[in-house]
């Protein structure tokens, strides 16, 4: 019996695959930062938010990994193969470009200057002067860290990695939450949908920083290179299932996190560490370090290798972690992003830039996997059903929002 169950076990973990490395995509500083800011202001009543990107995130990824399986390429190998169109596939491709690869490296910069924060609860790096230009040196020890490990690893090893930085997170950010000992019977209640005009874009910003488009070609890719056809499917959902569901629970332990913090000024999830230390001790402090350092240190490994493959599938390159195609766009990404942090540079003009185009391509591209994965020509017997795509349909419709807030922000509407 117990030989059964230890091979069960072992089955389970040896087929389940990238998942993982979504849930560390979507929790990086920015979703912490968020998640914090949110229990800080709202106390726990936008849990059910939380709930709602969940699973508008399971949706996608579902979709997208399907698509994936089935016909043997990513999103953007699909796009640059379509039949349709010349120039809407073209413009379709700079878009996609545009705000992935240039999104990307601009939000490199907070991923490693996120780490860095986390790691100075530890040990503050030196900062080097070098006539108007500072350099820290704890951003540009994360860089060098993250482009050595996606130099050296393998799509296999970058899993465990990311299975060990995941597990890691969920423990630092869960055992600070119950350290908090919040009140349950409010928690509950946060569960229950409602919201005002004061909390709205703070509800936006918690479904935005989940529904993350660059995740829905980096699953894509990795799971067709991890499963084959059909059979594949159920351990895909299973894998994408368990992966978006743990990192949801870490965000909303991060959320209640905020929720117990008595700071007076909070920007970041490291200054409610100092609002929850005289409480709890270092104890807390340092946990929330060892979270903030493990969700930049994900990000800022997903964000390159989700780029680079985009870069790589929509010009038909090479897309075997170890080519030269692959290793240059992968440290472009990078090394641009490492540039913005060391130096303390802010990239704001590629940051509207990509804000602009994430807010046309968040609702094109769900729209556009959701239309794909309703196609038997293309999917054939994994298409989807239609009652499914009746929910899809109200997922759309939330990224649709999405989308416009982003561009609202750009032109200073919202």
């Amino acid at each position: 019996m117990q030989k059964t169950f230890n091979l069960s076990i072992s089955r389970f973990f040896k087929n389940l695959g990238p998942g993982p490395v979504i849930a560390a995509a979507f929790i990086g500083p920015g979703t912490v930062t968020v998640c914090t800011l949110a229990g800080v202001n709202f106390g726990y009543s936008l849990l059910w938010a939380l709930i709602l990107s969940i699973c508008a995130t399971l949706a996608l990824q579902e979709i997208s990994g399907r698509i994936g399986i089935s016909t043997g390429q990513d999103l953007s190998q699909l796009l640059r193969n379509s039949k349709s169109n010349t120039f809407f596939k073209l413009i379709s491709m700079v878009l996609v470009l545009l705000a992935i690869v240039l999104g990307n490296a601009a939000y490199e910069s907070g991923n490693i200057t996120g780490a860095n924060l986390g790691l100075e609860i530890f040990w503050k790096a030196p900062t080097l002067q070098f006539g108007v230009f500072t350099l820290q040196t704890g951003n540009f020890l994360i860089g060098a860290v993250s482009l050595a490990l996606l130099y050296v690893g393998n799509y296999k090893s970058l899993e465990k990695l990311f299975i060990a930085l995941v597990i890691l997170m969920s423990i630092a950010f869960t055992v600070t939450a119950l350290l908090t000992k919040p009140d349950w019977s409010m928690v509950f209640k946060g569960f229950i949908p409602s919201w005002n005009n004061q909390e709205f874009l703070t509800i936006v910003s918690l479904i935005g920083t989940t529904v993350v488009p660059y995740n829905l070609f980096l699953y894509a890719s990795l799971a067709n290179k991890r499963w084959k056809k059909e059979e594949g499917i159920s351990w895909m959902r299973k894998d994408i299932g368990i992966s978006v569901i743990l990192g949801g629970l870490v965000s909303m332990a991060i959320l209640l996190v905020g929720a117990s913090s008595m700071s007076t000024e909070v920007s970041n999830a490291m200054d409610v560490s100092k609002g929850l230390e005289p409480v709890f001790g270092a104890t807390a402090k340092y946990l929330m370090g060892i979270g903030f350092m493990a969700a930049g240190l994900t990000s800022s490994l997903t964000a390159p290798l989700a780029a680079a493959l985009v870069v790589c599938g929509i010009f038909g390159w090479d897309q075997d972690l170890k080519s030269k195609t692959m290793r240059i766009s992968m440290s472009l990404v990078l090394i641009l992003g490492l540039t913005f942090a060391s130096f303390g540079i802010k990239p704001v003009q590629l940051i509207t830039l990509s804000q602009l185009a994430n807010g046309i391509l968040l609702p094109l591209i769900s729209g556009w996997i959701i239309w794909v994965g309703a196609q038997k020509s293309i999917m054939g017997n994994l298409q989807s059903s239609f009652r499914s795509n009746l929910v899809y349909l109200a997922i759309w419709i939330i990224t649709l929002v999405l989308g416009l807030k982003s561009i609202g922000t750009v032109f200073g509407i919202w």
